[in-house]
């Protein structure tokens, strides 16, 4: 399925880049987290005044029109500039311009004051190689999870690349406390069936499996990490990956490079409901995945029956957290 859409994509490029006229660059084009456009271009003074400028984003049939704000400058010619809100078209619930899968044309249509009407694309140059960052240059809709990018076709033109999201599992947030971690959760163009599906531990090296309670609300879930569990599953410390139906559970709709570097979580003791103390290591990987180490740090002769848990004191609960 991707092959066949890098191959569409590449098609949509080639058409939307077609035309041998030059084109002028814009003085600034940006876009940030895939929703908001920045456009200025100058006015070009040689082709008289201009009473009306719009931008057109458009993608066969399809055409929308941003209007484009004439500011004079106090040097130089005057810039029309337009900031334009976008959004993935599926996603209804909140305005902007709705973008499907696929290339997108920019062009500045601007009319004169005897009704002339003149359009043109806005040009490029190729990117340079820059070094890396802690960031990456481009940032996923952090609520769809489609991704919009400024591309250069072959012919330099300027394009928007809509790409919708993959099925995710996508953790808001987690939360250790002293008896264990809670985390929650959202689904991302969740797949049909997804919502309301159970959730797994999956141990690394050797693929045991261990079942993780998951509460739904709509697409929002909350889950507790199953340290008892995991820590009973075998001696030794271990990793364990986490999966929301067939869903790997991780932060992926972020900028951030290596999530690992820039959000290091400390090692935890935790004091479980039997008696038994885990030490707990949650934390993202270099691609962005939720996991947890842990290892079992109880003298098997402390351990309590589970039914007995309720008869530890809160002092002894505190000493232990």
């Amino acid at each position: 399925m991707s092959s066949l859409r890098s191959t569409r994509f590449r098609a949509e490029r080639a058409a939307a880049g077609r035309g041998g006229d030059p084109l002028p660059a814009p003085v600034h084009l940006s876009l940030r987290d895939s929703r908001t456009l920045n456009v200025a271009v100058a006015a070009d003074p040689a082709r008289g005044d201009v009473a009306r400028a719009r931008l057109l984003i458009t993608r066969g049939l399809r055409r929308y029109a941003v209007p484009l704000a004439l500011k004079p400058q106090a040097h130089g010619a005057p810039l029309l500039t337009a900031t334009a809100t976008l959004r993935d078209a599926r996603d209804g619930g909140r305005p902007g311009v709705p973008l499907s899968d696929g290339v997108w044309r920019l062009t500045v249509e601007t009319r004169g004051a005897r009704g002339r009407v003149r359009r043109h694309g806005l040009g490029i140059e190729r990117a340079p190689a820059l070094p890396p960052t802690p960031t990456l240059p481009h940032a996923p809709d952090p609520r769809t999870g489609t991704l919009v990018r400024i591309v250069r076709t072959r012919g330099g033109r300027a394009v928007l690349q809509a790409t919708r999201s993959l099925p995710r599992a996508e953790l808001v947030r987690f939360v250790p406390g002293g008896d264990g971690i809670t985390v929650h959760g959202r689904l991302v163009a969740g797949a049909p069936g997804s919502a309301g599906a159970r959730g797994r531990a999956v141990r690394r090296r050797d693929g045991v499996v261990v079942p993780v309670e998951v509460d739904w609300r709509a697409d929002e879930f909350t889950l507790r990490v199953p340290l008892a569990e995991m820590t009973g599953a075998g001696p030794g410390q271990w990793v364990w990956d986490f999966r929301v139906g067939e869903l790997p559970l991780g932060r992926w709709l972020s900028d951030v490079r290596d999530p690992a570097a820039s959000c290091p979580t400390p090692f935890r003791v935790f004091a479980l409901p039997d008696g038994g103390l885990t030490r707990a290591h949650a934390h993202f990987t270099a691609s962005g995945a939720f996991a947890v180490t842990c290892l079992d740090l109880t003298d098997p002769t402390d351990r309590t029956n589970p039914a007995d848990h309720t008869q530890r004191t809160p002092e002894s609960a505190k000493e232990t957290s």
